[in-house]
């Protein structure tokens, strides 16, 4: 009976149309990658970052731009180089000799989409440069500060294996992206439906006809029925047993923020919301751990020799940890 009092609640009607549209509309140009597009998704009604990682041409940059795309808001591209610099990204103060005073001109992160192709090209200070603006949504320069417009989401694009030429993201940075998403290869069922569906098309004419299926009204309505969904108190708890468990395992030199606990506790929230459930599941948190933790904690160089993965770390630790029923 509870249950359908919130049910009743908390309406996901309009939610879930609009994830079935958006899943449908990326599906008619990517194909597969259906875990990239629903954490995408997910990071969206959470107002989180989102940083992606895989090989070239698996879809990363497509996929980003056709979220932009679907969404009724400004979209802006950056390609990160080594000789990128701060003033490239923020924007900068022009002096203009007509009023005889400097005005700031605004630089691309100023967009509501932002797209970083390969952040780990460009050196630590201009890295430095995102860490406000990532956070608080404000830029600072020259002691004035000017707030980015709504909504503000950076996706941003790294290869794995490619070292030459990059540098490792700051550990702060890493920290405020909400996902670390790594794209694989498609299957081979996939790469045939990709040869036969997409020879000859280039990416202007696979993203030309592209439906707009949110507009910011929406995502903000969407964002506080996520808020709404319910979590039960042991569900809570469960999340805090996970990140306090990477501060306190001998295999790991550094263990995830409170700022983690929040990601978990909002992306389970959300995953939630978008499987039509106004309520939490232990699977929900189980779920999203991996995509929120694998960028936060680091390994000691011992296991890394090892060769064990962030990822066997986290599975690890969340069977270790009984699962609240």
């Amino acid at each position: 009976m509870e249950e359908n009092l919130f049910e009743q609640r908390i309406d996901l009607s309009k939610l879930n149309q609009s994830v079935l549209e958006i899943r449908e509309e990326i599906g008619r140009v990517i194909i597969g990658q259906h875990s990239m597009v629903d954490l995408l998704l997910i990071g969206l009604l959470c107002d989180g970052h989102i940083l992606i990682e895989g090989v070239p041409g698996v879809a990363k940059t497509l996929t980003a731009k056709l979220m932009a795309r679907i969404i009724n808001v400004d979209f802006s591209r950056l390609q990160f180089t080594p000789d990128l610099m701060p003033s490239d990204v923020l924007g900068t103060s022009v002096f203009n000799p007509k009023e005889g005073e400097f005005t700031f001109k605004a630089g691309p992160i100023f967009s509501n989409i932002v797209l970083i192709d390969e952040i780990n090209r460009a050196p630590a200070k201009t890295q430095a440069a995102l860490f406000e603006v990532m956070e608080e949504r404000q830029v600072t320069v020259d002691g004035s500060t000017h707030i980015m417009r709504y909504p503000f989401l950076v996706l941003a694009t790294q290869n794995p294996i490619e070292q030459e030429g990059t540098y490792r993201l700051p550990e702060a940075q890493l920290d405020r992206f909400l996902f670390k998403i790594e794209v694989n290869y498609p299957t081979l069922e996939e790469e045939i439906k990709i040869l036969t569906e997409q020879q000859g098309k280039t990416q202007f004419e696979m993203l030309e006809g592209v439906k707009k299926i949110l507009s910011p009204a929406d995502i903000q309505q969407y964002r506080s029925l996520v808020q709404s969904i319910i979590i039960e108190q042991k569900l809570v708890a469960f999340i805090a047993r996970i990140v306090h468990e990477t501060r306190n395992n001998p295999a790991l030199y550094l263990g995830a923020s409170p700022r983690a606990s929040l990601a978990i506790l909002r992306s389970a929230k959300a995953n939630a919301a978008i499987k039509g459930r106004d309520f939490v599941t232990p699977e929900d948190i189980v779920e999203m751990a991996p995509h929120v933790l694998r960028h936060r904690i680091i390994l000691t160089p011992e296991k890394e020799m090892e060769g064990i993965t962030a990822d066997d770390l986290i599975d690890n630790i969340l069977k270790s940890i009984e699962v609240p029923r």
